[in-house]
């Protein structure tokens, strides 16, 4: 049964000081499902300690991979895996378990993966991923909530997404390095997390070009080696930070921090007035005395990206004016506006566009966590509020954000994790 934790935020207090970023989540479960692709023992430095990093440690422990993580250092073994199935009871905790599909078929020639499930809004269906996949030479069934997938072994295909997936891109490079002759994936995601996973899949000994790009060419090799990595930092923890500085008028320094990750993010923050400077490695945001309300429709990388749309959501709750977000690549990722509702916020949705009306003052009240970005929504919002916000069910921000309690007080935030008896 998850935490019955709760936060309880005290608003008013402006954030300033200096954070250190984690590693990506999302890369990290992309990277940690790759090291099936060889026999041998991979080291994944940066790796956050997360709910969701122990949920897809728990999973390829089912496989025989044995995990180790001390410290930010992540060790899979991939020496002794047999069992080429991910069960429902895991893979419907979190989306990203399907990531097991294409190293399994790609290394093993088989696999027996449930669907996904994960966060509760939107439709994400895995179609992409198959329709890749048989391209690639795979046979696919549908059985009792599972993907059945066999090859005697995949082989290179000209392979075209009709929409840009991260995931779909993910399992299909994953697959590919170990097919047989040449892969061509276009409309490819270019997102820093792909990146990362390709150059990792690079040192393992693929053979890719055009890393970065939205078309690679893959030359499929008999085998790869393990290897070691050092995670990405987390933009979307990052860009959370930034919102929480900009709500209360303060001022920060985020460090361990990759701004050209950030790009549409921080011409958001400008324009709402921030002060927003950056070096290599560390990004530095001042608030204005005011916020300016400013318009954003979510779109894939380099665009602003939907795990930012709720945060952004909240901060211009107290812009004066009007602002409208449209999410794009979900339509259906507003759960969390009934609850900001709950806060004061004047929020009103048509399709997939919320229009946000500034007030005055939010003021505190319990509300209740839906997913993992509207968690950090809440907590953004809390820290505007007049007096005290419960926000219930935090086990959802524990999947994505490491220790964020303890890395808001050390800014100044009130806010404190007690336990709770309310689900």
């Amino acid at each position: 049964m998850p935490s019955l934790d709760k936060f309880i935020v005290r608003g008013g207090n402006r954030l300033q000081g200096n954070i250190t970023v984690s590693g990506a989540k999302n890369a990290s479960l992309a990277l940690m499902p790759a090291t099936l692709l060889a026999s041998g023992v991979s080291r994944l430095s940066n790796t956050p300690r997360l709910r969701d990093i122990s949920t897809m440690s728990t999973l390829l422990e089912t496989m025989g991979v044995r995990v180790k993580h001390p410290g930010t250092v992540l060790e899979l073994d991939t020496r002794e895996v047999k069992n080429f199935e991910a069960p429902y009871e895991l893979v419907k905790k979190m989306r990203a378990s399907f990531y097991v599909l294409g190293p399994l078929l790609g290394r093993f020639g088989e696999a027996r993966v449930s669907y996904p499930g994960g966060c509760a809004w939107g439709p994400r269906p895995v179609d992409l991923h198959l329709k890749a996949l048989e391209q690639l030479g795979a046979t696919i069934e549908i059985e009792g909530g599972y993907v059945l997938a066999r090859t005697k072994r995949l082989r290179g295909a000209d392979i075209t997404f009709d929409i840009s997936s991260v995931g779909a891109t993910g399992n299909t490079l994953m697959a590919a390095v170990l097919a047989k002759g040449t892969t061509v994936i276009r409309n490819a995601a270019t997102e820093p997390e792909i990146t990362q996973l390709a150059g990792f899949l690079s040192r393992m000994g693929a053979r890719i070009d055009g890393i970065g790009s939205n078309c690679m060419t893959i030359e499929g090799v008999d085998e790869l080696h393990a290897a070691d990595d050092s995670n990405i930092p987390d933009r979307i923890e990052a860009g959370t930070f930034l919102a929480a500085a900009a709500a209360t008028g303060g001022s920060i320094t985020l460090e361990n921090v990759s701004p050209q990750h950030l790009t549409a993010v921080l011409a958001k923050f400008r324009d709402a007035g921030c002060d927003v400077s950056h070096t290599e490695n560390s990004i530095s945001l001042n608030a204005p005395d005011a916020l300016q309300a400013v318009n954003v429709s979510t779109a894939i990388y380099p665009g602003f990206p939907t795990d930012m749309q709720a945060q952004w959501m909240a901060l211009m709750t107290k812009a004066p004016g009007t602002t409208t977000v449209t999410d794009t690549v979900y339509f259906d990722r507003f759960n969390h506006v009934p609850e900001l509702q709950r806060l004061g916020a004047r929020i009103e949705v048509t399709k997939n566009t919320a229009i946000i009306r500034g007030v005055e003052r939010l003021n505190g009240a319990t509300v209740m966590s839906t997913d993992l970005r509207a968690s950090a929504s809440l907590i953004i919002a809390g820290l505007m509020a007049e007096s005290s916000t419960e926000i219930l069910r935090v086990y959802h921000i524990d999947r994505g954000y490491e220790a964020i309690e303890l890395k808001l007080r050390n800014l100044g935030a009130d806010i404190q994790r007690v336990d709770s008896e309310d689900y």
